[in-house]
This record gives C-alpha cells, structure tokens and sequence, in this order.
C-alpha cells in the first residue's frame, strides 16, 4: 500500500503497511472522513511523523486520542493548531515547564517547534469524530502505533519516552528500558495534574539524559 507519509518512516514501516489489518483501518478511515466530520484533516493524519523524521527521533511523547473540538487536533499529541486556546492538559505541561525553566505559559498551544527538535509527538489512536472521544479506538491505529514504539525501541538509542498516565504507561511493555529513558507520571489532565504530573521534573530529566548521551538538548 502507498501511504502519504514521510520518507524515512514510509522506508521503515512499509512492511506495517502491507499487513491485512492495516488495509482494513485505511478502508474504515477513508469511509469515516467521506460520511463524517473526523479530525485531524486528512492531509495531517501523519503530521507526527511528517515533522519528525526517523533518524531524528530523541523524546517520544505518547497521547490517546486527537482532541475532538473543532479546530483543535492537527496531528501532534497534545498540541493545537495556531490560533486555538490551549487544552488543560496542555496548559498544565506548560506549567511544567514554568515551574522548571522559568518559562512563561506560551500564547500558542502548537508543538510543532518541538516536533522540529526531534521529539515524536505520538497519539495512540491516530483519527477522531467530531466531538465523540475514543470514535476510532479499536479499529487498528493501536496495531500500528505499538510497532511504530516497538520499531523505535528496537532500532534507536537512548531515546527519552514520556508515558502520562495509565493509558500511556501501559505501552512500556514494548520499549527496552535497558537503552531508553521511561519517564512515567500521572497524566497532565486537570483532574490528575496536581497529584505528580506538576512537579515530575520530566523535561529537565529528559535533557540530562540527552545531554549525557551527546545529543542536543530541548528547547521545550
């Protein structure tokens, strides 16, 4: 199957893509966007990998679902297109940050600056409807989305992974903790937030990491 994806990963996952179960979540996505409203766009299904190529891959950063509000989800986990208020979840990482770095709250919630350094900024499940939470859960983006972990965990090294909550913590069970830095908290969501996720010192951890394995640290 030819997917529209970027050149290093579609070089990687090629064999993924040939696989029975992946047909037929193509087939149920493209029914899904011709009936349905369904975010994010089509064309940015793959912005994650779009905007962080394999090779340059450092921190991956797990997410469950796109967000499902209009105008929100554009293919990174976490992040939203220009213009939009930022989620709580969202507000509550940067807060994070703030209390790390001293960093103010920045006015826009798109991550794409981080996607660019070489952080992965991965949903499990990749498509969503309009306002239904979980929509598309089930239907084989999870298939993929543990081999993209399990291709990264293999083939890289000294990779940072952030699991953020017990959805994300769940797929550790797929990454070498011999060769890769898991960080594991409670999720940044409002009602969890203030019971670990402020105060993991993760972005600091990831770049003492990074920097201790001669590799570029964040500017998160």
């Amino acid at each position: 199957m030819d997917v529209k994806i970027e050149e290093s990963w579609k070089k990687h996952l090629q064999a993924e893509f040939e696989k029975s179960y992946f047909g037929e979540l193509t087939d149920f996505v493209r029914a899904e966007y011709q009936t349905k409203k369904i975010f994010p766009p089509a064309g940015l299904i793959f912005k994650a990998f779009d905007s962080c190529p394999f090779d340059q891959v450092k921190v991956v950063i797990l997410g469950q679902d796109p967000y499902h509000g209009i105008g929100q989800a554009h293919g990174l986990c976490f992040s939203v297109s220009d213009g939009v208020e930022s989620p709580p979840s969202l507000v509550n990482i940067f807060r994070e940050i703030e209390r790390s770095y001293g960093k103010p709250i920045p006015a826009n919630g798109n991550l794409t600056r981080w996607a660019e350094q070489g952080v992965l900024l991965l949903n499990a499940t990749l498509t969503v409807r309009a306002h239904q939470a979980g929509s598309h859960q089930g239907k084989g983006w999870e298939t993929f989305t543990d081999a993209v972990i399990r291709l990264l965990s293999a083939e890289k090294n000294n990779l940072v992974f952030f699991l953020w909550g017990n959805y994300a913590q769940q797929k550790s069970v797929f990454i070498n903790q011999q060769k890769h830095l898991v960080l594991k908290s409670v999720h940044p969501s409002p009602l969890s937030a203030y019971r670990g996720f402020i105060g993991n010192n993760h972005f600091v951890l990831a770049n003492e990491f990074l920097k201790k394995n001669g590799l570029n640290e964040i500017s998160w």
